[in-house]
């Protein structure tokens, strides 16, 4: 498996819907994208069993990600009209409801190629990508089918990745944000583990 992380990510150009609702042809990742931080997330299918759950927990968060100047991208191998249909589908039906954020329709499977997340069976495994601000990977997780994912760990390594950018601190086991971070030298980690090696 490929690992993008320390990579740009793949650009793509694909037909979506968007967090409002609207159904476009061309959707273009790196112009919708640019200068913010993205979570992309792949998922195996629209109208399945974990997926909603996972969709629905974005969309719960949607708020703190968009605090953080995060767009969250959903892909799976669906078409747009699949997509705008599932989020037309009340959440008490199996549905996601009016998810606020996009939805891309990777129907020739060309996105998650690229992102290396194919499963043998052709749908997406659940493949999470956090990208900075220059459009590079910074972090990347893959749960195969049946194991859905922590949204809040998503919003936890945000924060690390701010927090190094900002402080120029490297961010130690179980890190959150409002704890201590460490310089990246022998005299900073000496330090840290005085502090807080009977926590970890």
């Amino acid at each position: 498996m490929t690992v993008l992380v320390n990579k740009k990510a793949p650009d793509f150009t694909a037909a979506a819907v968007l967090g409002n609702g609207e159904i476009v042809e061309n959707y273009n990742f790196s112009a919708a994208t640019k200068g913010k931080y993205v979570a992309v997330f792949f998922y195996p299918l629209d109208f399945t069993f974990v997926c909603p759950s996972e969709l629905i927990a974005f969309d719960h968060r949607l708020a703190e990600f968009k605090k953080r100047n995060v767009e969250v991208i959903g892909v799976s191998i669906d078409s747009q009209f699949t997509h705008s249909a599932w989020r037309n589908t009340p959440v008490e039906k199996g549905g996601i409801g009016q998810v606020g954020y996009t939805l891309v329709a990777d129907v020739k499977h060309e996105i998650c190629k690229a992102f290396d997340v194919e499963h043998a069976d052709g749908v997406a495994l659940r493949g999470t990508f956090l990208i900075d601000r220059n459009g590079v990977v910074q972090h990347q997780v893959v749960n195969n089918l049946p194991l859905g994912r922590d949204i809040d760990e998503l919003l936890r390594v945000v924060d690390a990745l701010q927090f190094t950018e900002e402080h120029g601190e490297v961010c130690p086991a179980g890190w959150n944000k409002g704890k201590a971070g460490m310089k990246a030298d022998a005299a900073g980690v000496a330090k840290y583990l005085a502090e807080n090696a009977g926590s970890l």
